[in-house]
């Protein structure tokens, strides 16, 4: 097969994108490469849609391989394992723009598998990932409206920098992702240091030009290899069938749709279709199957048709509204912080617990290896939603929301070297009825608050959604399961009162218009000081004490050549100390030592131990310590943990002694004074301006040293070890 290539300068850098070369049996593959990253995508789909399934089967797999970065997996299996949170999330970033792409009523299955190939620091995978999937689908003849174009924008010094390096994204106090085309938008992330709806705008204005010429350069690509689409089956409901249907119900569900009660419960919209199914069902049992379809089809008209036509809502809201709200903090006893925060039907309890940096996570993905200190993690129970179903391990669903809510926070929280603590948060939805992401954002400040975390402000959250038809769009505040589940998008924001610290979107439509963005964004701040009002209300600033159950972590700083000396061979040193004191002790590289303990005696105890390890010692310093050994020719007096010195038996007592024991003994405790440290390390020390001439002892002439000095100095020069390091 011929090899198609097509390139194009973008924002500084040349993108490569190249077909014919690997996996030729797909519905479509490429490689899209960037200096040294490479990253493949292939797009495949069933020949026959996939019987029984009421919606479509899209499946994105993001796929690490550790060869791509030259690793080898940590661990007793070298196979590259299952996905990182990290692969997850950029699965997640393909998925959403692409999905709305692909015709309503497709049910064949789709799989998109997007593979590094080879990575490099300095390219982000992100843009990279959704182009090559972007363009697998695009040429392929799987039925699809692409291509789409994706960008990144961050800000370094007030300056805007498309597509640019991990380095510069380090710098930045913004990161911004978009995927769109035509000047629409279908995908937003962003992380930011409290950036202004304004200066978002202004990025987003630059991220469109570099999306415009992702799609060219796509088109391009097209041109040379693109396959026909394929006629596959599209199941609509059969509008006669819809219209028969619909002349029976909908005074049913349009009755159903506003009422209060009703509208508060997430799983009433499905309630309400199997409770008119079951009625539906014997009249209409050689069409069954097509009565799921056409229910939902007549309940979302009825939907949209309350809220665009009328300007209403089901629960009887205004469209700017938030539903009622509460929060508490302090809910549970003994840990270490908690908040439980609740809107309308949907409530979160969110619980802080304290760390020490031992209790870090290593993240080991393609990108970059690093050590997290503070994560949030976000549970979905069946029970949240009156159902009944297994409870197994968390999905890329709960991966996303807890990621969501941990980037609106990192932002406000204090750094490593002020706050040497780790600190994991954990959401658990007790009930849903939209947005619990957002409400686990909130939750998660007063938990944060609760336990004395120093948080620059507060974050809230909100989300917005959209309903429109060719004329109009309108905005919706707060929206609840039923208004997800028939709007247009689900528009994430959240913040403090200075700016937004993160944004996620999802639509249903072919891409938002920027007015739509725009709108969405003013709606979201005021809603935003709304919770922020409440929150401050209720606890104004974070307490001023950290939970008394939570360890306290002290630092110190020591020498980084003494860093072997306390870690000792195979960390014996370090791991005696803590287990003697109860202390979690952790060592940076640059010799700043956090000891972590919940008992400040201990916690004192073992920085006194670390101190005099890692001390130098001085002429004129003064130490107490036990006698460790004895010779002819003096006593070693330890001075600290693994550290000798040499006390002559002249400098023991004032008077001349015949024998070092006439003085002193194994394990008698000696006051000493630093004398000198000679030019190899080895430290002498005096004890005469302390002896206590009470302990001389009276020695048997034939006792006595040696009085033939060459005979003496031998003997000392063979003991001469003055200092011993017990690594």
């Amino acid at each position: 097969m011929p090899l198609f290539k097509v390139e194009k300068e973008i924002a500084g850098k040349l993108y490569t994108i190249e077909s014919g070369k690997l996996a030729n049996q797909a519905n479509g593959a490429v490689t899209v490469k960037c200096e040294d990253t490479v990253v493949f995508a292939s797009a495949c789909m069933t020949p026959e849609p996939k019987e029984g399934m009421n919606f479509f089967p899209l499946t994105v797999d993001f796929e690490e391989r550790k060869y791509a970065v030259g690793k080898i997996a940590g661990g007793f299996n070298k196979r590259d394992g299952k996905p990182s949170e990290r692969a997850i999330l950029i699965s997640r970033l393909i998925d959403r723009p692409m999905r709305p792409l692909f015709p309503a009523g497709m049910r064949n299955d789709v799989q998109i598998v997007v593979m590094p190939l080879a990575a490099e620091e300095a390219n982000p995978l992100d843009v990279l990932s959704v182009t090559a999937a972007s363009a697998a689908c695009a040429i392929s003849d799987i039925p699809w409206g692409g291509p789409l174009g994706c960008a990144c924008v961050c800000r370094v010094n007030g300056e805007f920098i498309a597509n640019p390096s991990r380095s510069q994204l380090e710098e930045s106090d913004m990161e911004l992702f978009i995927a769109g085309r035509g000047g629409k938008l279908l995908e937003i992330e962003l992380e930011a240091k409290e950036v202004s709806e304004e200066d978002l705008e202004k990025a987003l204005l630059l991220a469109h030009e570099v999306c415009d010429s992702f799609v060219e350069l796509q088109n391009e690509l097209i041109a040379l290899c693109g396959k026909p689409k394929a006629d596959i089956p599209i199941l609509e409901p059969d509008p006669e069938l819809c219209e028969e249907i619909g002349q029976k119900v909908n005074d049913t569900i349009a009755n159903a749709i506003r009422n209060p009660e009703a509208a508060g419960k997430e799983s009433a919209i499905f309630d309400l279709r199997d409770q008119l199914q079951k009625q539906l069902a014997e009249e209409y049992e050689e069409r069954a199957e097509e009565i799921p379809d056409i229910l939902e089809k007549l309940i979302k008209k009825q939907v949209r048709h309350m809220v665009i036509d009328e300007g209403k809502r089901a629960d009887g809201r205004r469209l700017d509204e938030i539903r009622p709200l509460s929060c508490e903090v302090g809910v549970l006893p003994r840990v270490h912080g908690n908040g439980l925060f609740s809107r309308g039907q949907t409530q979160v309890m969110t619980t802080l617990t304290i760390g020490s940096l031992d209790d870090t996570q290593l993240i080991d993905n393609l990108e970059e290896d690093y050590e997290k200190h503070f994560l949030h993690y976000y549970n979905f129970p069946p029970y949240s939603v009156g159902e009944v179903r297994p409870m197994r391990g968390a999905g890329r669903r709960e991966i996303g929301h807890g990621a969501l809510a941990e980037k609106a926070l990192r932002p406000v929280l204090p750094s490593k070297e002020d706050f040497p603590y780790t600190m994991i948060l954990v959401s658990d939805t007790f009930e849903s009825n939209g947005s619990t992401s957002m409400a686990s954002t909130c939750g998660s400040t007063l938990a944060l608050m609760d336990g004395g975390i120093k948080i620059k402000a507060p974050v809230a959250g909100i989300s917005i959604g959209l309903m429109s038809d060719d004329e109009h769009e309108v905005i919706l505040t707060d929206i609840q399961g039923l208004e997800d589940f028939t709007g247009d998008m689900d528009f994430k924001v959240a913040g403090t009162r200075e700016g937004i610290t993160a944004i996620q979107v999802d639509t249903k439509t072919h891409g938002l218009s920027r007015n739509a963005v725009s709108q969405a964004l003013i709606a979201a701040k005021k809603a935003r000081l709304q919770i922020l009002d409440l929150i401050e209300s209720v606890i104004p600033e974070p307490r001023a004490e950290m939970s008394p159950y939570a360890p306290r972590v002290y630092s110190l700083t020591i020498d980084p050549e003494k860093i072997g000396e306390l870690i000792g061979p195979g960390g014996k040193v370090i791991k005696k100390i803590q287990a003697d004191t109860g202390a979690k002790i952790s060592v940076e590289d640059d010799g700043t030592v956090y000891v972590a303990s919940n008992d400040a005696v201990a916690a004192d105890q073992a920085i006194s131990t670390i101190k005099a390890i890692t001390l130098v010692p001085e002429p004129g310093m003064l130490f107490e310590g036990p006698v460790v050994r004895i010779e002819a020719f003096g006593a070693f007096v330890e001075i600290a943990p693994g550290k000798d010195g040499l006390c002559h038996i002249s400098e023991l007592t004032p008077e001349r002694l015949a024998k070092t024991e006439d003085y002193c003994k194994l394990v008698d405790v000696l006051k000493v004074r630093v004398k000198e440290i000679i030019d190899d390390g080895k430290i002498r020390l005096t004890h005469k301006e302390f002896c206590d001439r009470s302990k001389i002892k009276a020695s048997a002439p034939s006792g006595g040293r040696s009085d033939n000095p060459r005979k003496r100095h031998k003997n000392e020069d063979d003991f001469k070890i003055t200092f011993r390091n017990k690594k």
